[in-house]
């Protein structure tokens, strides 16, 4: 089953059970679906955009609870911190630092980067290869480390 069809059949269950909470975070994906579908001109979103979608929402709700927390509201955290988990539900399991550390080191090696100057060369390799299983943020801090070290 594609995650189209899984938020879909989803959203029927929330319904069902009076979840409105996890309904407004599924009709939130299913719009955002939508709107993926129609900028490639296509009426079914494969699951590559798909994930790459809930990626995208995902970080807007870590950054708009960062932002609120910062403010002082309470109320709208909770609101994004719920509808995260929702988002959370349907990505791959993240690389832990150890594995993220381990594809670093292996494409290091198999490009013979020295220094901070192979940065540019690496990066969009790792990114590439750990797309979706882990942050661009945390890849690029560790591979700094390495590459200083």
């Amino acid at each position: 089953m594609s995650i189209a069809d899984n938020i879909n059949k989803q959203i029927v269950e929330s319904m069902k059970a009076r979840n409105e909470d996890r309904l407004r975070a599924l009709r939130g994906i299913k719009a955002a679906f939508l709107l993926a579908a129609t900028e490639t001109g296509n009426r079914e979103v494969s699951d590559e955009i798909a994930l790459k979608t809930i990626q995208k929402l995902a970080k807007q709700r870590k950054d708009s609870i960062e932002i609120f927390s910062k403010q002082n509201r309470q109320d709208l955290v909770d609101k994004e911190t719920t509808e995260l988990k929702v988002l959370e539900e349907f990505l791959p399991q993240p690389l832990s630092e150890a594995e993220i550390l381990s594809v670093l080191k292996e494409l290091i090696s198999a490009t013979g980067a020295s220094g901070m100057q192979d940065l540019g060369k690496i990066m969009p390799q790792a990114m590439a290869k750990m797309s979706g299983k882990a942050d661009g943020a945390t890849i690029s801090k560790l591979l700094k480390q390495l590459l200083s070290a």
